[in-house]
């Protein structure tokens, strides 16, 4: 499970982060809630634990545009804003918890795992970056809502990057029977078909590849070392 932690309290955002990677969860953590709109996008991510009082945009607005945009995100808000009025207005937003300040680490990490028991992210097959959606349990795939054709490799190549949620995976990872320039094909064929609904398949030289969204609008040409 994928965990973006949204909280501008640096000092709290630290001991969340530290707390959470002891326990073997991938995390992330941003300060601002129109860079966090952004990061859950791109994809890639099972849970938010949000704070209300954000610069950019406030948690009460990113969890309304969550689930506006049916993102697969489970949301806990931890604020300090402990009001039963404030509590009732979060969860009808659409937050699975609500968790107020101060609070103990152990607490957080009880309450998102049960989160993740009650709505089942925990087994969820489906994964997101941007408008591609791929369910390994049907080994479906669509982009801008429709349908992706792939063969089994050009599957195995786009989930691992996918997964990635935009992190650079080595090129070893995508190696199919020890070839790496059949790895190269198959990142030329899924390029173009990305690129029209504003994914890019970013080359990071003598490492791998990263996915990126750029927003919906298509991709410039990259050119020299961006290409396989």
């Amino acid at each position: 499970m994928r965990v973006l932690v949204v909280e501008d309290d640096v000092e709290l955002a630290h001991g969340m982060v530290t707390h959470l990677q002891a326990q073997g969860v991938a995390v992330e953590a941003v300060d601002d809630g129109e860079v966090a709109r952004r990061r859950l996008a791109a994809g890639g991510i099972d849970m938010a634990l949000i704070d209300v009082g954000l610069p950019g945009l406030s948690g009460y607005e990113l969890v309304r545009g969550i689930r506006a945009d049916k993102l697969p995100v489970a949301v806990i808000l931890v604020t300090a804003r402990d009001a039963l009025s404030d509590r009732i207005y979060g969860l009808d937003l659409g937050a699975d918890d609500y968790l107020a300040k101060p609070f103990e680490l152990g607490e957080l990490s009880a309450r998102m795992r049960a989160v993740a028991r009650r709505i089942g992210h925990l087994a969820r097959s489906e994964r997101v970056f941007g408008p591609l959606k791929m369910d390994a349990e049907d080994h479906l795939a669509t982009l801008s809502g429709e349908p992706m054709t792939l063969t089994g490799r050009e599957w195995a190549v786009l989930a691992a990057l996918v997964e990635s949620g935009g992190r650079t995976v080595p090129k070893e990872r995508l190696v199919a029977d020890g070839s790496a320039n059949a790895v190269e094909v198959y990142i030329s064929r899924l390029r173009p078909r990305l690129e029209v609904a504003g994914l890019v398949i970013r080359s990071v030289r003598g490492f791998g590849y990263r996915l990126e969204f750029r927003g919906g609008a298509p991709a410039p040409d990259a050119g020299g070392s961006a290409n396989a």
